[in-house]
């Protein structure tokens, strides 16, 4: 079982689901619930099921994104993944990143002894509460697929037993190695505007540990509209806290500037990285920013504590938002161009095909036993033997 609750999850798990499919052993149990089930996101199901068939779309989400809204949220996502898993009786679940959403599903897997295979552990994002949720499923999980060698390292210091990590790089890069991207020309008709010579593409997601200013983002918005020549490309936060205002104030915005500035609730990662490759800059706090932009040389410009603990590339320019103009100063500077133009990428694959290897690993698994967890102590720390 495979499951998605978002765009930015499903386009890293496509090309694994792609695997499992084709391959005559195994069966995939496809479930989507969440954003994609969302009007107010685009309904993004519907890209997902024009390649793969969905097995069960499980919808969680209430109209409002407060907190007591988001807990109901995981109630009601315990009380429907659990008559799923018992519907469905999965042998392995895999489950990607750090969604509230998929905190209940692990849970479940746990209570009902299903193996599960988690992909993208060991990250940092100190900003957010997604890195306690990360760490939670981390211990809830039989099987880990991280993207380096760090992010291995911070899973053993968790206690988990090394010969069940496997690093495979970042997801995201088989699916950029083998993209169809779209010249500016098919990009203007896709988005049905026009280009400018400078393309911003901007994802602003909440801070989970902060509460979002007003102020703050005006101040940003007020910013993006002094740049000359720009096209500002707006993709919708997801589906947290205070998403629902971050897209009223995007949606506002574009429509007071609607030949410079678009709004999009789901842009698809064709679309997404064709812009990404041509942008000036990716500007806002998306972990996209952070691991995606290494692979174009794209500068990005990261604003706040949300991708605190990640690791960086040198196209990277870490700001906030009252040194806004300070950090497009030095986006504008040759020292930093050259910079970013020649920076390397810590999330390249070591893997020649990171989805095939997970496929065979999760095939190769002993169900019978890998249920049996061991917590591994760290030796040479006081205390431990």
């Amino acid at each position: 079982m495979v499951c998605t609750a978002t765009r930015a999850e499903w386009y890293l798990l496509e090309k694994l689901c792609e695997e499992i499919q084709k391959d005559k052993d195994l069966e995939l149990q496809l479930i989507v619930t969440g954003a994609h089930l969302s009007p107010e996101f685009g309904l993004t199901y519907r890209e997902i099921e024009k390649k793969i068939s969905i097995t069960k779309k499980i919808p969680i989400l209430l109209a409002s994104d407060d907190k007591i809204s988001l807990c109901k949220t995981m109630g009601l996502a315990f009380h429907s993944f659990s008559e799923c898993v018992e519907e469905l009786q999965p042998d392995i679940v895999v489950i990607l990143g750090d969604r509230y959403e998929m905190l209940a599903l692990a849970t479940v897997c746990l209570l009902f002894h299903i193996p599960i295979a988690h992909l993208c552990g060991g990250e940092l994002t100190l900003g957010a509460i997604d890195d306690s949720i990360r760490h939670s499923i981390t211990k809830m999980s039989h099987l880990h697929f991280v993207s380096t060698q760090t992010h291995k390292q911070r899973l053993i210091q968790l206690g988990e037993q090394e010969e069940h990590i496997f690093i495979v790089g970042s997801l995201a890069a088989p699916l950029i190695q083998t993209m169809k991207f779209l010249s500016k020309k098919e990009l203007e008709k896709e988005l049905q505007m026009q280009l400018k010579e400078n393309i911003y593409l901007i994802t602003y997601h909440p801070v989970t540990l902060e509460q979002e200013s007003k102020k703050d983002l005006e101040l940003l918005l007020q910013h993006l509209n002094t740049l000359k020549n720009a096209s500002l490309i707006f993709t919708k936060a997801n589906a947290d806290e205070n998403g629902i205002f971050i897209n009223t104030l995007f949606a506002d915005f574009c429509t007071r500037h609607k030949t410079k500035a678009k709004l999009f609730e789901n842009l698809g990662s064709q679309k997404y990285l064709s812009l990404m490759k041509i942008a000036k800059a990716v500007i806002g706090n998306s972990s996209s920013g952070i691991l995606e932009t290494p692979f174009f040389k794209t500068p990005c410009i990261n604003i706040g504590i949300r991708q605190k603990g990640r690791i960086r590339s040198q196209n990277i320019i870490d700001t906030n938002i009252t040194n806004l103009p300070q950090a497009f100063k030095t986006l504008q500077s040759p020292e930093f161009q050259e910079k970013a133009s020649a920076c390397s990428n810590p999330f390249a694959s070591n893997t020649s095909n990171p989805n095939a290897f997970i496929k065979t690993c999760l095939k190769k698994a002993n169900l019978a036993t890998i249920l049996h967890k061991e917590f591994i102590d760290i030796k040479g720390i006081d205390g431990y033997k």
